[in-house]
């Protein structure tokens, strides 16, 4: 077995061990592995380069920029007017607002292309709603976690892109960007359902019932004192569609360097813009009790929020960028190839490591490092390699969001829902366990897929 593996264990031991026997917070138990694993690999003369590299990524910034807009604009009416004209639609059906969640969410994920960026901008209104309506904060923070996860297999997310490029590397002019496509919307369909049907029985395993018909705000009340609330989802809609659906247009003018910057830029400027917007799109005594004294406590009272998280991602990240530089992913990989294991044991077991390494390596470097040799290994167990390439996105960008300890999504939406951490991620393994099976069953061929070719 490759020494690889062994670091893997000894990031593992020292989380699990500082977590549940010494009950350090997570953050904590994050930085001792990193430094535990910079240790027994030697290579403390990279660390300022681990550390430096965290520091760069975009998704740290994103948790921490929505989580604290979310604390400013949940002191606005804005919010609440959103929450009632979506309880006045949907609160009469039993676990209503988290269908919104799900269905919402799975396409405002493929915008974006960001799965804790996609829990932060729907999340303030979709997880304050399901909680209004019944949901405990647990159960609302994960629903929106794992159907903002749904982004990152969903065209046009930019992953998907990666996992293309490598098939076509593999067996080049021998599937057409369409056929892919297609194939992942047949793909999509089998997990949005899963949600939807896990979201059912959860509904009735934690007694969501539909909203008191008193309790129900009026459509007609709600959307005549509320009106203006609805753009404020169209604010934060529309920079992403026309990124999304104008890429040739901006990457045409500004490089593709420089249209990747301006996606990542959007979603550190959307927050600051829904702030400003939620306070004029509010009621005029909203507006007047926004002063600069009241918005420096609400960002103060964000902070005890939203610091645990962005340090847990940011220890996260010092750990993945050791993993990278060693090579984990690729050495791990390669004692797979050698092992000649059949098709029904590889079908089990690569979504399995694939959850493993997500939850401490981003799913895009899974992809980028790991997606040649899953796809290889699978397809000469018997695997069809477009149907291999075209899971890449689920069992490595989707997983890597919401399976502890890193879990971007889950704690973004935690953090909004105010919920404890023990029964979020305690929710969360269902979660997870259920998205792992459904990966099992369509790589096995055991569902039908539209899209799939022979």
């Amino acid at each position: 077995m490759p020494i690889e593996v062994w670091y893997l264990v000894a990031v593992f031991a020292v989380a699990i061990t500082g977590f549940v026997v010494l009950k350090r917070p997570l953050y904590e138990c994050m930085l001792a592995a990193f430094v535990v694993l910079v240790a027994i690999t030697g290579t403390w003369a990279d660390i300022g380069t681990f550390i430096w590299d965290a520091l760069q990524e975009s998704t740290l910034y994103v948790i921490f920029a929505f989580i604290l807009s979310a604390a400013l604009l949940s002191k606005t009416s804005v919010i609440d007017d959103c929450i009632a004209i979506i309880l006045s639609i949907f609160g009469r059906f039993r676990g209503g607002a988290g269908f919104v969640a799900v269905i919402g969410s799975s396409y405002m994920g493929s915008l974006s292309g960001s799965g804790p960026g996609n829990v932060a901008t729907t999340g303030v209104f979709t997880i304050p709603a399901m909680i209004r309506s019944g949901f405990p904060p647990h159960l609302a923070a994960n629903v929106e976690a794992h159907a903002s996860t749904m982004g990152n297999m969903i065209p046009p997310a930019g992953m998907i892109g990666v996992a293309f490029a490598i098939l076509d590397g593999l067996y080049p002019n021998t599937y057409t960007f369409p056929q892919y496509w297609m194939l992942l919307w047949g793909i999509a369909i089998w997990f949005i359902l899963q949600r939807i049907l896990t979201l059912y029985f959860m509904c009735r395993y934690y007694k969501v019932e539909p909203m008191q018909k008193a309790d129900i705000p009026s459509f007609k009340e709600s959307v005549k004192r509320g009106w203006k609330a609805v753009f404020l989802p169209i604010i934060v809609f529309v920079p992403f569609l026309l990124t999304t659906e104008f890429d040739y247009f901006f990457t045409a003018r500004l490089g593709e360097a420089g249209a990747k910057a301006l996606n990542s830029s959007l979603l550190l400027i959307i927050p600051a813009l829904i702030v400003i917007c939620g306070i004029f799109l509010s009621d005029k005594k909203t507006r007047k009790e926004m002063t600069l004294k009241n918005m420096y406590k609400g960002i103060n009272d964000g902070m005890l929020k939203v610091v645990p998280t962005a340090a847990l991602v940011l220890f996260a990240y010092f750990v993945s960028n050791v993993f990278e530089a060693l090579k984990v992913e690729q050495a791990i990989g390669d004692y797979f190839a050698v092992l000649n294991l059949p098709r029904v044991v590889l079908c089990f077991l690569i979504p399995l490591i694939c959850a493993i390494l997500g939850m401490l390596l981003p799913g895009s470097s899974q992809v980028k490092i790991f997606g040649g040799i899953i796809i290889t290994i699978m397809a000469t167990a018997g695997c069809n390699p477009m149907l291999v390439a075209g899971m890449l996105p689920c069992i490595c960008g989707s997983m890597h969001g919401v399976t502890p300890p890193y879990c971007a999504c889950v704690y973004t939406g935690m953090g909004i829902a105010q919920a404890e951490l023990k029964p979020t991620l305690l929710n969360c393994g269902i979660w997870v366990a259920l998205h792992y099976l459904l990966s099992v069953l369509i790589l096995l061929g055991w569902l039908p897929v539209w899209g799939l070719i022979g």
